[in-house]
């Protein structure tokens, strides 16, 4: 038998390891707290909930969890600079209470505390503004140091002391939190009217990213076996704007941190981005990432099969387990066990291949599919 990390590895190199690993836990990977709470009862577990991702709601999962499915990776994050609040605040508008946070980007996240699900965007500081103003709009200083204190040794504990592969939270989200600060319909529209606008914002979040990285790598570079980065590039059908805007203004920056990430570690770079994604994987695999993350199978052109014979030996695979949105919610676990068995017999030989939910395992979802999906990889994950 192989240590997970030995596991991971040999299938991040394209060889077959003892069996497929199993992932859960990350920024794109996890499990929202709803669902999470029905699964400690179901596994009779009494534990205290940790959020670890505060928009999408995630749960941190336990070390019991994590070893009842057999999950082979653990994760280690960096923090936010010490001189910033991003504190919750309860607000009362239109007759509801809200729990609303703004992050390092002037961005205002807001969640209605009669549907707490999510947190989506309420504000966009860079909506309305002309472009010297926000040439001018101060942004986070991503080489604060205060953001890495403690990851070295976090990251050497899980090294040393434990046998799972070591996974960073997501990071690298060069484009996407362009529209964040801007809004997306206006970014759409910048990039036909004024793409110097988009240049303007994408120049100065890959500043705040290389800056980021930088410093994560000399606390973390020659620790972490993956390094997860990413940003959503398409919808169900196709990109989300025109790939002549991605590759004359995007994808450069994109290749830029790539490329100097790669140089300062041996890490495996993990992009995410959701969507029928198969027009940009000849991109992507050109700014040099290794791995795909959450491969949306049910969106156009996604089939495991033809992912798989037309890019395997050069490109892994994180994701794509289960249909997460008209399987694992709604099936039965038998249905799940065979939904994940024909999935795995199309993306596990020859190695290439983490097994997980595509993207996080949403509030819907049974915890009785939870358990079926997991122990189906176990099973059918086997070499």
């Amino acid at each position: 038998m192989m240590t997970p990390r030995e596991r991971l590895l040999t299938a991040l190199n394209h060889r077959q390891p003892d069996r497929v690993p199993l992932d859960l836990g990350g920024n794109q990977t996890g499990i929202h707290k709803v669902a999470y709470e029905k699964l400690l009862k179901k596994l009779g577990l009494r534990e205290k909930l940790v959020i670890m991702d505060l928009v999408q709601q995630l749960a941190k999962p336990s070390e019991a969890v994590l070893r009842r499915l057999r999950v082979d990776t653990r994760y280690v994050w960096a923090g936010g600079a010490k001189s910033f609040n991003g504190k919750v605040v309860k607000r009362k508008r239109g007759g509801r209470t809200w729990s609303d946070f703004t992050d390092e980007f002037g961005v205002t996240w807001s969640m209605p505390q009669d549907a707490p699900n999510y947190y989506d965007i309420s504000h966009s500081p860079l909506a309305g503004l002309s472009l010297d103003r926000i040439r001018a709009y101060p942004f986070p200083k991503g080489d604060d140091p205060t953001r890495f204190e403690g990851l070295r040794e976090r990251a050497l504990q899980l090294k040393r002391e434990t046998p799972y592969a070591v996974v960073s939270g997501i990071s690298g989200v060069v484009y996407e939190i362009c529209w964040y600060m801007r809004g997306l319909e206006n970014l759409f529209m910048d990039m036909m009217e004024q793409p110097a606008a988009l240049e303007t914002l994408i120049d100065r979040t890959l500043e705040f990213w290389m800056g980021w990285f930088r410093l994560f790598l000399d606390e973390a570079g020659d620790v972490v076996d993956v390094i997860m980065i990413g940003d959503d590039l398409a919808g169900q059908t196709g990109p989300l704007f025109p790939p002549r805007i991605y590759r004359q203004i995007v994808k450069p920056r994109q290749k830029r941190l790539v490329q100097y990430i790669k140089s300062r570690t041996s890490a495996k770079i993990w992009y995410h981005t959701c969507g029928s994604v198969i027009e940009y994987i000849p991109d992507l695999l050109d700014n040099g990432i290794d791995i795909l993350n959450p491969v949306q199978i049910a969106a156009r052109g996604m089939d495991p099969a033809r992912l798989k014979a037309q890019f395997g030996d050069k490109l892994s695979f994180w994701g794509g387990g289960i249909d997460s949105q008209h399987v694992l919610p709604t099936a039965t676990p038998r249905e799940v066990r065979e939904h994940v068995r024909r999935n795995l017999q199309a993306f596990k030989p020859g190695g290439g291949y983490v097994f997980n939910n595509v993207h996080n395992i949403q509030a819907d979802v049974p915890p009785e599919n939870v358990l079926a999906m997991y122990d189906a990889a176990y099973e059918f994950g086997r070499y």
